[in-house]
Formats: structure tokens, sequence, C-alpha cells
């Protein structure tokens, strides 16, 4: 009897083992498989990600003073340090952002909501352009600017173009 009793549990045993060693077997296939399945999403997604920025790349390089030779080489020959430059006409312009007066010394638009319109973003495009964003805070627009330097000190800028958005 006491036989019986140790081959039926051993039996028993051996089947608790084989069941739980086929059940692990089929979690860990469903896990390898998802890993694969997810690994194969992330090679393509990253993929994906490089053509886009690789696309971004070429956008945000496009239409750049640092990355225009011919607009560096220009004011080099006239006796610029183009590190010392860029920083010059950035200040000048936020500089012009200080007034006493009711309007900006170049933002074609009046503030409509009381508070001064100001320069907040700029961007050197080349030699001779820049274009700017502004804003009063509410309001907001662009600008394309022409700037022009005579005698290494005088620093002129035109407005050749201007949009406020509408709100």
């Amino acid at each position: 009897m006491k036989n019986r009793v140790f081959m039926y549990l051993f039996i028993f045993t051996a089947l608790v083992v084989v069941f739980q060693f086929v059940n692990s077997k089929n979690i860990i296939e469903d896990y390898d498989k998802k890993l694969t399945t997810y690994m194969e999403d992330n090679v393509q997604l990253k993929d994906s990600i490089q053509v886009m920025s690789d696309n971004q790349v070429e956008d945000i390089y496009t239409f750049r003073f640092d990355t225009n030779e011919d607009a560096m080489v220009y004011w080099e020959n006239k006796g610029f340090r183009i590190s010392e430059f860029v920083p010059f006409i950035e200040d000048e312009l936020i500089n012009l952002n200080v007034y006493d007066t009711e309007d900006h010394p170049l933002v074609p638009y009046a503030s409509m909501t009381g508070e001064k319109m100001r320069i907040d973003q700029i961007r050197m495009l080349n030699h001779k352009w820049i274009i700017t964003s502004f804003t009063d805070g509410t309001y907001w627009g662009e600008m394309l600017l022409e700037y022009t330097i005579e005698d290494r000190q005088n620093l002129t800028f035109r407005v050749i173009e201007s949009t406020l958005y509408p709100r």
C-alpha cells in the first residue's frame, strides 16, 4: 500500500512537472515572439526617424547665415570676424526693444494691448537679409529686414515686408 502511494505521488509529481515545463515553454515562446515583433517594429521606426531627421536637418540648415559660405566670406572680406559679427547684429536688433516712444523703431504695427512690441526671434538669412518675429504678448508677426553696415559702425535696418497674424 505504501509503495502504491509513493508511485501515485511520483506519477502526480511527474505530471505536474511536465505540465509546468510545457506551460513555461509556451509562455517563453510567446514572449520571444512578441519581443521579436517589437524589435522589428523598433528597427522600422528608427529607419523612419532617421529619414525624417535627415530631411529636417537639411531644412534646418537651409537659409541660415552660419551655413552660407558666400555670406560669411562677404563680411570677412570687409574685415569682420564672423564669430563677433552675428552676435553684434542680433544685439543691435534686441537693443531696439528698449525704446521710449509709443511705437517700435522697426515694427510697423502698433501694439493693441498696451504692451510694447518687441522683437523676440532673429534669423540671419544671408549677408543682406534677416527674418525676425515680434510680439506684444498677444499679437505677433514677422518681418523681413535688410541690413547694411557703413564704415564698420553705422548699422541700419530697413523693413522690406512684414505681416501681423490674426488672433
